[in-house]
């Protein structure tokens, strides 16, 4: 007979759940909410309050206003998107590729900066290329989202114009069934089968829906804009998604937070550098004082004066601790956590580079860069490409544009948008690195010239006519042959 039970000692062994951590319930996960939802569900109710606390935020708030001309000058900037035509002719004898067509690239970049003036791409006549594309990326960043329609009539040489529209125009609150094609209208924007938008519901009106003092109880009616007019642009983040969220969405409550918190710190450091005197008198006699204000007694007390007070009257002084002395890394902290959910660095934010390094503010500029450059790219390929193609067939039907329609495609095609480029961070090290890298084989002129946002064509171009313009001039640039080191000149020997 064995001396135990088996059965009682195999089930004294430690069960191995086979799950998640993260999902488990207990006391201290208990405020950890999960509930299953889509995009929309989650977006619906709190669409207008995000987007209206975000604006109070870009009103109101530094550090809110501080984010929104990081992303525009960094992702615009002075010049805006670069654009250049690129289309080239058919190969001939043998060639891999053709020539650049240069003579129809001109027509089509000349004819497209007299496009992007004011008074021509947008239709009030105030903002230029350069000023909507600063819209769109604050109301990328604020609101969430941006609303432009194409106004293929427009009074001007080439019969296009943009408008501008806040997202307030689509209705959030139109949620509806279209019987007639099965479609599903979400938040304004009707979907098809695959989710695909096929029309906007607008609220009509050149008004602002909400400039009238009655908010929210007369409005005018809705408009059904096929989805080919207008440019819906905002950055998903879950694939059902229909509407967009403002960016501040994450970091809303802190720096809400932080914005109050440094007010009361502000009043409590104002309220210490008053210091105060209190007078205590044991038996409750009332101090006449030197003055009287609003019924209570003041004493003055003026350098190098003496005076007697009642018996037993004391004097309490009154020393708040503030400024405290963890205030400035419980700022800075508070702040990173901003920084990183706006994905910029603490640095650009804070506009502080007390004890920064060089290489710790080269590691949170490059990350901040290529966060910047995605957004780069999301614009050029949301806006400015779809509008360009837009500018073009237009330009081409009405004869502005001297092309045949046949000619569409090339020159829609070979259409390149370029953003800002950055200044190096550490010149001298990194443009000798970039030399030999060149001289290596790893880099060629145009990835050097891509990080600046240029174009080397454009660079070579240049460097020719200031050739030149020096001989003219009777002077002599001597410029280095690309990718090798000048040579030197020996010295002669004394």
């Amino acid at each position: 007979m064995w001396p135990f039970n088996r059965k009682t000692e195999v089930s004294k062994k430690p069960r191995f759940a086979r799950s998640y951590t993260g999902a488990k319930a207990s006391r201290l996960l208990a405020d950890f909410l999960s509930p299953s939802s889509s995009a929309d569900k989650e977006i619906r109710p709190a669409l207008r309050t995000l987007r209206d606390r975000s604006r109070q935020l870009a009103r109101n708030e530094p550090y809110a206003n501080r984010a929104l001309q990081i992303f525009k000058t960094n992702i615009i900037g002075e010049a805006g998107l670069h654009f250049q035509s690129k289309a080239r002719n058919l190969p001939m004898n043998g060639e891999s590729f053709g020539s650049l067509d240069t003579a129809g690239n001109d027509i089509i970049e000349s004819n497209f900066r007299k496009w992007c003036r004011p008074g021509n791409c947008e239709v009030t006549g105030t903002h230029s290329w350069i000023d909507v594309q600063n819209l769109a990326i604050e109301g990328l960043v604020r609101d969430g989202e941006i609303l432009i329609r194409h106004v293929r009539n427009a009074d001007n040489p080439f019969g296009y114009s943009l408008q501008l529209l806040e997202p307030d125009f689509l209705d959030e609150e139109y949620n509806t069934t279209n019987h007639e094609t099965g479609n599903r209208v979400i938040m304004g924007v009707e979907l098809n089968k695959v989710n695909k938008p096929v029309a906007y519901f607008m609220f009509e009106g050149p008004t602002h829906p909400y400039d009238d003092l009655s908010y929210g109880l007369s409005k005018p009616g809705h408009t059904r804009v096929p989805a080919s007019d207008v440019l819906h642009i905002f950055d998903p983040t879950r694939s059902q998604q229909t509407r967009g969220v403002p960016l501040f969405s994450s970091v809303m409550k802190a720096l809400h937070q932080l914005d109050g918190y440094l007010e009361a710190e502000l009043i409590a450091a104002r309220l210490a550098a008053a210091k105060s005197l209190f007078l205590v008198s044991p038996d409750g006699a009332a101090y006449d004082g030197d003055d009287f204000d609003d019924y209570a007694p003041i004493l003055d007390a003026e350098p190098g004066s003496i005076t007697q007070l009642k018996p037993g009257t004391e004097i309490q002084p009154w020393n708040p601790d503030h400024p405290m002395t963890a205030f400035k890394e419980f700022h800075a902290s508070v702040l990173r956590s901003i920084a990183s959910g706006l994905g910029i660095s603490f640095v650009s934010l804070s506009n502080n580079l007390e004890g920064v390094s060089y290489s710790s503010i080269r590691q949170g500029a490059t990350e901040e860069r290529d966060n910047l450059r995605v957004l780069q790219r999301f614009i050029i390929q949301h806006l400015a490409e779809p509008v360009f193609r837009e500018w073009l067939s237009i330009g081409i039907a009405k004869g502005t544009i001297p092309f045949p329609s046949n000619r569409f495609d090339k020159f829609a095609e070979a259409a390149v948008f370029k953003g800002r480029g950055w200044s190096p961070i550490d010149p001298q090290k990194e443009i000798k690195a970039w030399i030999e890298g060149m001289q290596n084989g790893i880099y060629s002129p145009a990835d050097i010239q891509a990080h600046f946002g240029r174009d080397p064509e454009t660079v070579f171009s240049q460097i020719e006519s200031d050739i030149q313009t020096a001989k003219s001039f009777g002077l002599d640039l001597k410029f280095s042959q690309l990718g090798t080191e000048p040579e030197t000149e020996q010295e002669p020997d004394e």
